[in-house]
């Protein structure tokens, strides 16, 4: 398993100001998409997200999404050292997922950019 990058999850009363300030600050162009009732926006390394505060507060229990090269063989490394996989692999609009807990409590998203046909 190889780790990519890290994005920093940040839930928001309002997303359009906190989009224009993300973008400013990094520079990055955001890049905007629903889920699950929950409207979000990725700029850079941030990973903003507004919706319904029962959906945001499954959302929040989440540290980080980690980029990686391979959500299946990071399912099998997750496994093997103690961590639990509470849901996935399962696909995104831009690849796909699983969120673990670690032995520690921490609980983390792994995303892959691989989609499925």
């Amino acid at each position: 398993m190889e780790i990519l990058g890290t994005t920093l999850r940040i839930c928001v009363d309002d997303l359009d100001t906190a989009t224009a300030f993300y973008a400013r600050l990094t520079g990055a162009t955001p890049q905007r998409f629903d889920r699950g009732g929950v409207s979000a926006a990725a700029v850079g390394c941030f990973l903003l997200m507004s919706g319904p505060e029962r959906e945001l507060e499954v959302l929040r229990k989440v540290t980080a999404t980690i980029a990686v090269d391979d959500v299946d063989r990071t399912y099998a490394t997750l496994s093997e050292v103690g961590a639990q996989v509470l849901a996935g692999p399962l696909a995104t609009p831009v690849g796909r997922n699983l969120i673990a807990v670690h032995p520690d409590g921490s609980i983390f998203e792994y995303a892959d950019r691989k989609t499925t046909d």
